[in-house]
């Protein structure tokens, strides 16, 4: 198994754990936690509804990587592209699905620690998809992961925008 130097996951790890400390309101600034909005009762569902769907896709997609998927950027043994599944969508489905389930979550929550937190979180998790996609060029080969990079959109479904950056 190969993985990136330390240092180039660090940002990541930083930012999405402050996000996560700030969103979920273990910091003890609870006066400063007040609602931006309240959501009636079935907006509230709706959304429960969202991050549910988030979760479930984030599922889907661990439970297609099988043993190619690991909490950590790492090339696993024979590992490849995989552009099946919710990987035909997306080229990060976990990470669209989390960032689907916080969105939610942050408009029930409806608080400025906890948009701060999900702004953290979101940043984090940018950050990692990027380092993912150096990593596996750099391991499997530019030509390989730039068709598929071509294909299919970084986070958000059916947004064929490629990113200047690719390679």
């Amino acid at each position: 198994m190969k993985r990136p130097a330390l240092r180039r996951e660090l940002w990541y790890r930083v930012l999405t754990m402050t996000g996560a400390v700030l969103m979920f309101g273990m910091v003890g600034m609870r006066r400063y936690n007040i609602a931006l909005w309240r959501l009636n009762g079935g907006i509230g569902w709706l959304f429960a509804a969202i991050t549910v769907a988030g979760v479930l896709f984030m599922w889907w997609a661990r439970l297609h990587l099988g043993r190619l998927w690991s909490s950590s950027v790492t090339r696993k043994t024979d590992h490849s592209v995989v552009d099946t599944g919710p990987y035909a969508f997306v080229r990060h489905p976990i990470y669209t699905g989390l960032l689907l389930a916080i969105g939610a979550t942050v408009c029930v929550r409806a608080t400025a620690q906890a948009v701060t937190g999900a702004a953290l979180i979101a940043t984090g998790i940018y950050i990692k998809a990027r380092v993912e996609e150096q990593f596996l060029r750099e391991q499997l080969g530019e030509g390989a992961y730039d068709a598929y990079a071509r294909r299919v959109p970084m986070l958000m479904p059916f947004a064929r925008v490629m990113s200047k950056d690719i390679g």
